[in-house]
């Protein structure tokens, strides 16, 4: 019990108080407690205690395989655009500022990164690499339909400029200027 309470055996596991929970009753704790000899039964819980979720600890990659990355990265740029930044550094474990030197090709090692796929590298599974690929196309695709749904948001100059009609009356164009634009006209001048 010590071990479980100081997480040395057991991680992660949270106690439960099985009253509130609705597993037991009190009275069924009480009659068990003057009988060693009965067993409890658990009712069914009113209720659904949310599942505690792991949180993913950083894959370590071993130091043979870290100078590979790189050429991951930059077969995933080139084979594989609609990959957004976090779905290359989720997949491969990389920085976001590596993936930024390599697609400017400003990185240290540029002129050496060739692209090879990152499963026959040993970075990532050929699964997950299949799944990661699948989500960011379906993404893609929802954001391509977002944008054709939502339409063009600058008009080409033919649809909102008028053509020059003839039979307008274009007096103002041929009229003289007014004598107050001659007095702004010198004043400008001068200076």
């Amino acid at each position: 019990m010590k071990g479980i309470a100081d997480e040395d055996v057991a991680k992660g596991i949270k106690g439960m108080d099985p009253v509130t929970s609705g597993q037991l009753t009190r009275e069924q704790i009480a009659e068990a407690e003057k009988d060693p000899k009965k067993r409890l039964k658990m009712a069914a819980p009113k209720h659904k205690m949310p599942a505690v979720r792991q949180k993913r600890a950083p894959r370590y990659t071993p130091v043979s395989k870290r100078q590979d990355k790189p050429d991951a990265v930059y077969w995933l740029i080139k084979n594989h655009p609609e990959f957004t930044d976090s779905d290359i550094i989720k997949l491969i474990g990389t920085t976001k500022a590596t993936i930024a030197k390599i697609r400017e090709r400003s990185h240290w090692n540029a002129a050496n990164i060739k692209a090879v796929d990152p499963v026959t590298l040993g970075l990532t599974s050929q699964l997950e690499l299949d799944l990661a690929v699948s989500r960011a196309s379906a993404k893609f695709e929802r954001a391509q339909k977002r944008t054709a749904k939502k339409g063009a948001t600058l008009k080409p100059i033919s649809e909102t400029t008028a053509p020059a009609d003839a039979s307008q009356d274009n007096s103002w164009t041929d009229a003289a200027p007014a004598p107050d634009d001659y007095k702004l006209s010198s004043e400008l001048e001068q200076d």
